[in-house]
């Protein structure tokens, strides 16, 4: 007989209904005897956060360390942290895609959405849901009773958003060609943006361009080829080798060296 292993992790797709709410579900268990600790990559979504069993801990690059017990809303996340799941502890995270938590609770949960849900909305609605999650059986029962949950609170996307989610030329300005879509101005769709998504164009692309490098790196070391950094600056846009270390260094408070050494601890929820 096969022993499972001592820490499980697992992503779950959502049904097609609900793709521009959510990017998908995150579950994790540690049933061994000794605390686990991962790295979790920036992704730019706000993230629900549900902790069973023993309380998780997060650990910012400031050293600043939060405890969940029950549930946690926090992100966009821009930067990234370590979480440590000690014996006996499972968690399981939506990720909201795009503007999707903006359009639950409106523009306050996006300003101040380092704080616990239940201050948030003033209402117990998040702790009464963990509550009703721990009387379920399966990861996927719960993953379908948060998806009704959700449902009736959905606000539907407005088009300035739409147009904002699905922007894929990466020549044109994003702004300008939508502002004179919507004959609006270009100050206008700068502030939708950062309102309802929560953080601006600039701050995205300079994401991506991480991204995109942290991808080739994956996919280099994948197929047990040796990374060729210069390549990896021509290809993602940076101006050089010292471009590419300061995105390393803000996004992940590492060098790229340092991520290729330390990449089995670091979970990239968008690689998978």
């Amino acid at each position: 007989m096969e022993l499972s292993p001592e820490y499980n992790e697992f992503r779950i797709s959502v049904p097609q209904e609900f793709e521009n709410v959510f990017t998908h579900f995150y579950f994790a268990e540690n049933t061994s005897d000794i605390p686990v600790t991962k790295t979790l990559l920036p992704t730019y979504q706000t993230i629900l956060l549900f902790c069973f069993g023993e309380s998780a801990t997060m650990s910012t690059h400031e050293k600043t360390t939060v405890n969940v017990n029950k549930c946690m809303v926090f992100g966009p996340v821009r930067q990234s942290f370590d979480y440590t799941l000690p014996a006996g502890c499972s968690i399981l995270v939506a990720n909201f895609k795009d503007d999707a938590f903006f359009r639950f609770f409106g523009k306050v949960s996006i300003e101040q959405s380092v704080r616990h849900p239940d201050e948030l909305l003033e209402e117990n609605c998040f702790t009464d849901l963990w509550h009703q999650l721990t009387k379920l059986d399966s990861t996927t029962e719960q993953v379908n009773h948060i998806l009704e949950f959700c449902r009736p609170y959905l606000q539907h996307q407005d088009t300035t958003s739409k147009l904002l989610s699905s922007f894929e030329n990466d020549l044109l300005n994003p702004v300008k060609v939508i502002a004179e879509q919507t004959q609006q101005t270009e100050r206008n769709i700068q502030r939708k943006q950062k309102e309802q998504f929560g953080y601006s164009l600039k701050e995205l692309n300079r994401y991506n361009r991480f991204l995109k490098a942290v991808k080739i790196i994956e996919e280099e070391t994948g197929k047990q080829r040796k990374v060729k950094w210069f390549t990896i600056i021509d290809e993602c846009g940076y101006y050089d080798q010292s471009q590419l270390i300061h995105d390393f260094k803000h996004f992940m408070n590492i060098s790229p060296a340092q991520y290729l050494k330390f990449q089995q601890e670091i979970c990239n929820p968008k690689s998978k």
